[in-house]
């Protein structure tokens, strides 16, 4: 079924029923500061829950901590191979198209402004991007970050601090949903851009792994699309419906090219950055953005071809793409390493997110993947 005003409008209203009552609850009874400070300690999925847990953190967190049933783990391990095989182009494309389609949707700019996001923007892409590496391990799973949403949530309504009535519920269904093709589907398309060789397989897994993710961070996948064909139509109206130009969103393009800019030795590569964001965000909303324009406008249109060459001799080569592979994972781990400045990031109720990088697959080759086309609206 194809989305529709309609429904896009109800899931507008609609947040998430279990973790919103347990976050209410532990605010009713004064023991969310407890369950916080508790929630510190456990680091990994299926970790023993500490003593002292309130009982309705307790019982959420027995509910909700295994993946879901219909989880295919076969599917998930392609997913996985698919990252460690792309990891550095998903992590270029998580930085500078995913996370800049985020602030061009004015209400979600604002969100991320009222959550502190304009003042700890290397935090916000350090947790991104070590939650996208912790997602592809076999045992990545949790739930506690639903309980982080739910509590803005929270704070945002009973501080007064968000018109539900203009903007709809705070991190909606309609919102996670649209961050969830943010992360899947315009990561795939940005690689395709960037000229990187997919398989179908490959990037379907993809797409599949963030569905299962999206259910355990509460995302209702009975309304989500099954296919990538049908994410497009989700994901063009989506766009329709609430992009354009804020002032949160260009402030946080701003401290986004400006941390790149600082991560990135030296001063001659600088305009890269706003060339990058420039080229997979289009001009449009690199306009509304305020990404400013560079002499690498044009130059850093060569890059897919450079990748071309690149994805060439890896396919074509098991020693080249050994080396680019190893390449991609020190890369990745430079880039996390640039943004934590060695640490590791945490995440509030519960700060748990620990790193785990040591990855040393590779992926046959098939079919070559191309974006699904534009919906007619």
């Amino acid at each position: 079924m194809n989305p529709t005003e309609a429904s896009m409008d109800a899931l507008r209203q609609a947040g998430d029923e279990l973790a919103d009552a347990t976050v209410a609850a532990l605010f009713e009874r004064g023991e969310v500061g407890k369950f916080n400070t508790l929630m510190r300690y456990v680091s990994t999925a299926g970790a023993p829950l500490p003593d002292g847990l309130p009982d309705v953190a307790r019982e959420y967190l027995h509910a909700t901590s295994a993946p879901p049933d219909w989880v295919d783990w076969a599917e998930m391990e392609k997913a996985r191979l698919f990252f460690i095989d792309n990891n550095v182009h998903i992590s270029t494309a998580l930085a500078f198209a995913s996370m800049p389609a985020c602030f061009v949707v004015p209400h979600v700019a604002k969100l991320l402004s009222a959550t502190h996001g304009l003042k700890y923007p290397s935090k916000r892409m350090a947790e991104t991007g070590q939650f996208t590496v912790y997602l592809m391990q076999p045992d990545a799973f949790e739930a506690g970050s639903r309980l982080l949403h739910a509590s803005i949530r929270h704070h945002l309504g009973r501080e007064n601090r968000w018109d539900t009535q203009a903007l709809g519920t705070p991190i909606c269904q309609e919102d996670m949903i649209g961050g969830q093709m943010f992360f899947s589907l315009l990561v795939l398309d940005s690689l395709h851009r960037l000229g990187i060789h997919m398989s179908e397989d490959g990037a379907e897994a993809y797409y599949y792994a963030w569905r299962v993710v999206g259910a355990m961070l509460g995302v209702d996948q009975d309304v989500v699309r099954k296919s990538l064909e049908e994410a497009r139509q989700f994901l063009d109206l989506y766009m329709v419906r609430h992009v354009g130009p804020s002032e949160e969103g260009a402030h946080l393009t701003r401290q986004l090219i400006d941390l790149y800019e600082e991560v990135v030795p030296g001063t001659l590569l600088d305009p890269d950055v706003a060339a990058l964001v420039r080229h997979l965000t289009g001009d449009t909303c690199a306009d509304w953005l305020q990404v400013p324009r560079t002499t690498w406008d044009t130059l850093v249109k060569v890059v897919p071809h450079l990748l071309g060459v690149l994805e060439t001799i890896e396919d074509r080569s098991p020693l080249g793409g050994w080396a680019l592979d190893r390449l991609g994972h020190l890369a990745g781990v430079f880039e996390l390493s640039s943004l934590t400045r060695g640490r590791v990031m945490h995440y509030a109720i519960p700060e748990q997110l620990k790193k785990s990088y040591g990855m040393s697959d590779s992926v046959p080759r098939a079919r070559r993947w191309t974006p699904p086309a534009a919906t007619v609206l």
